[in-house]
């Protein structure tokens, strides 16, 4: 006997749900299903996303269904037209061998007559979103007054999402004989409200920890500057070639703005946000769900209902205010039991929703750094052999005939000059995109002393700065330019550019050739000097301390000396003194008060 044979499904079900692969209840099927079957007292399930709920509540519905009647008996609301075609499709699959058993779907954004025309046949089940079904209400289409299941799937959703007064509308008008089933992730106030005031001596059932995070999840994030959030997402997704996610933006331009660049770089994405049409929002999922993208990017608002099975990655572009939406954006991958990863994108300030998060859902976050430029090269290179060596070849294929002639010009050469011939055409075209790319990662203290201890890199002090026009790119074209000798690019670890001056991490075993090599160098008419610095143990600031005098030649990217000359004389008549007082100021009330 199997378990769900247990916990009392019937023959026909346990046929449906065998036939799907379903072999063990889920925990909120196994505590969920017998309450209903009973018949007896309302249910509050707290479950997060992924965990079964759609079976815990339809199974046991369909199998009470009397089909020899045509008027509704269950009405199961949800937020959004996606989660009520999610759910429509596997109740469908739910009553294979209950034929007569009809579910009805209505929702906004579809032709209202068709529904209206399904609803006049027997519609057993009615899955629909509040403000049709309140619309179907009003044109005297859809009865709920003989229901005897009203189910609140993603309760806690439909109240962020402002259907309180439809809610309450829906329930004023249900027969006080139904059963209630309530299923949400979390328990905030009005959903306990509707719990006193709508439901009879509800038992709770609670799956794991509230707002605890699934066990099958992995949570990561990176911490980059704000400026490089989509430098980074980019590495990220470049490391993971067979990623299948969602990218959560903040809001409806970020999305549009973050897809749209995507689609520009070459990967294959999407955007889903409110602007869109509903036939643009079905064509977006439709080719989501055929994995036809691997990204769609899409905001809170615009994702909420989507069920998309063996999602590998959700990734964070901005962390939400809220810590209960984090885990509700993380529960959509890692799901039926398969394993699945939660990036985040962060920047210093945000370290303390990092926290709050692993507080709430005691889960850990793992600290990663944002691939260099040189482990993704690595890595699209060995993907691209890897869908070689995949490649299948039909020998009666359109290009067999083209063959002979392809074989004859190639024969001059050997295997491995066509293999070296046919990797660098390849490799060149990631490697020239990623030439010269900066280290993206912001290191704290500790870090930054860790990586020039280990003696991977070596930290140089170069006398140029964000006066200078400086900029990383910049910094590096220097430093290779310099080293031009060497066959190998150098490999660049973490800049810091500051105002007069910049630090560089270079390859160690190549820094004191390129100490030797730009130190007093002119560039741009402009002296070098460049010297080790010592690495950053938290307390020491002496490589502040001094500024290197310039040469008296035309400052790198600068104006001629007379303009810095005046800059000089201008910011030293308003120089501070230790007061913070302007000193003309403190010079005229001197005066005043007949201070020398």
């Amino acid at each position: 006997m199997s378990k769900f044979e247990e916990i009392g499904l019937s023959t026909e079900m346990l046929q449906a749900i065998g036939e799907l692969g379903f072999e063990q209840p889920t925990p909120v099927q196994e505590r969920s299903i017998p309450e209903i079957l009973n018949g007896g007292r309302d249910v509050i399930s707290l479950a997060q996303t992924g965990t079964g709920k759609t079976g815990a509540f339809g199974l046991p519905i369909i199998q009470l269904a009397d089909d020899h009647t045509a008027h509704t008996q269950a009405l199961v609301l949800c937020p959004t037209r996606e989660l009520c075609l999610q759910i429509t499709k596997d109740l469908t699959a739910f009553a294979k061998y209950r034929e007569r058993v009809q579910i009805v779907p209505v929702y906004g954004g579809s032709d209202i007559r068709a529904q209206i025309k399904a609803l006049r046949g027997a519609a057993h089940i009615v899955v629909g979103t509040p403000g049709r079904v309140i619309d179907l209400m009003n044109r005297g289409s859809l009865n709920i007054g003989e229901i005897r299941w009203l189910v609140l799937d993603e309760a806690d959703e439909m109240l962020n999402m402002g259907f309180k007064d439809d809610l309450e509308t829906i329930l004023a008008e249900t027969p006080e004989t139904r059963q209630t089933m309530l299923f949400s992730a979390t328990m905030p106030p009005f959903i306990a409200k509707i719990a006193n005031s709508y439901m009879n001596d509800p038992i709770k059932i609670s799956i794991g920890r509230t707002n605890q995070g699934a066990d099958t999840v992995e949570h990561q994030y990176y911490q980059v500057k704000a400026s490089d959030r989509y430098l980074a997402l980019k590495r990220i997704v470049d490391i993971v070639p067979d990623i299948y996610g969602i990218v959560f933006c903040r809001t409806r331009e970020e999305t549009k703005d973050v897809a749209d660049k995507l689609i520009a770089d070459g990967y294959n994405a999407d955007a889903l946000h409110g602007d869109l049409s509903q036939a643009q929002r079905d064509m977006v999922m439709q080719r989501f769900r055929m994995r036809h993208l691997q990204l769609l990017v899409a905001t809170d608002v615009a994702a909420r209902g989507i069920d998309v099975n063996n999602l590998t990655h959700v990734i964070n572009y901005n962390l939400p205010d809220d810590p209960e939406v984090y885990i509700h954006r993380s529960g959509r991958t890692g799901r039926a039991g398969k394993q699945g990863v939660s990036i985040s994108i962060v920047h210093s300030r945000e370290l303390g929703k990092i926290r709050q998060i692993e507080k709430m859902s005691n889960k850990k976050f793992e600290r990663c750094l944002v691939p260099t430029a040189e482990e993704v090269c690595k890595v699209k290179l060995q993907h691209f052999i890897d869908e070689i060596e995949k490649q299948e070849v039909d020998e009666n294929s359109a290009v067999a005939q083209f063959l002979p002639g392809i074989m004859e010009r190639l024969s001059k050469f050997s295997s491995e000059e066509l293999i070296n011939k046919f990797v660098a055409r390849e490799f060149e075209t990631v490697n020239s995109y990623y030439q010269n790319a900066a280290d993206l990662n912001v290191y704290d203290r500790k870090q930054l002393t860790a990586r020039a201890n280990d003696g991977s890199y070596m930290r140089l002090f170069i006398n140029m700065g964000k006066m200078d026009r400086l900029r990383p790119g910049d910094l590096m074209s220097i430093v290779n330019g310099f080293m031009r000798h060497v066959e190998e690019k150098i490999a660049i670890g973490h800049i810091d550019i500051m105002r007069n001056f910049s630090f560089i991490e270079v390859d160690s075993q190549y820094g004191e050739q390129i100490i030797a090599a730009m130190n007093g160098q002119e560039l741009n008419g402009y002296k070098l000097i460049v010297e080790q610095a010592q690495p950053r143990d938290g307390g020491d600031n002496s490589e502040r301390r001094r500024r290197p005098r310039r040469s008296d030649s035309k400052p790198f990217g600068r104006g001629d000396r007379e303009r810095d000359r005046k800059r000089d004389s201008h910011r030293s008549k308003k120089s501070e003194d230790w007061s913070g007082e302007p000193r003309n100021r403190r010079e005229r009330r001197d005066k005043k008060f007949g201070r020398r």
